[in-house]
């Protein structure tokens, strides 16, 4: 199947690609947001190959129905199809609803010093529950700071991370 996968596909999007993508997703989220009567700022940033969407509030209480994990994953997926459907190109965006990005990056973290904490009790190995690809990366991230090793386990919906002391 990668054969099908031209070099073009495979490169980095460029600065402008993310750029327009991060419109085409705003112009969305924009107008899901009013269909739905919520008020909502929106930011756009273009970072590590992937372009970011924020809805942010004034008054949180407006957005925080939308900012739960499940929900912004469910309207993540959502905005990557209307960008795929409107750009033709596959999507990585990321979309961060009322400061949920930054609340489920605390939680990965005090899930990493839990696990941590059993390795230095004297367990061998801790893993942690399933969770997406971006999240496993955030996890990997705050392992190897912590100077411990980390690896992805299982499949699809199962994928976790599996958190070791290393050599």
């Amino acid at each position: 199947m990668s054969e099908d996968i031209t070099p073009e596909a495979k490169a980095a999007p460029s600065l402008k690609d993310l750029e327009n993508e991060g419109d085409v997703a705003a112009d969305y989220i924009e107008e899901l947001l009013d269909i739905a009567d919520l008020d909502g700022d929106l930011d756009i940033d273009a970072r590590n190959g992937r372009a970011y969407v924020s809805v942010t509030a004034s008054e949180q209480g407006n957005v925080r129905v939308l900012s739960r994990p499940e929900t912004v994953s469910a309207l993540q997926e959502l905005t990557r199809l209307a960008v795929q459907n409107k750009t033709g190109q596959f999507s990585r965006l990321i979309l961060d609803v009322g400061g949920s990005r930054q609340t489920r990056e605390q939680e990965l973290s005090a899930l990493v010093d839990a696990a941590a904490a059993r390795l230095e009790a004297g367990a061998a190995a801790a893993a942690l529950p399933p969770m997406s690809s971006y999240e496993r990366k955030l996890v990997h991230d705050l392992v190897s700071e912590r100077g411990l090793v980390s690896h992805s386990d299982g499949e699809g919906k199962d994928r976790h991370t599996v958190i070791t002391a290393g050599a």
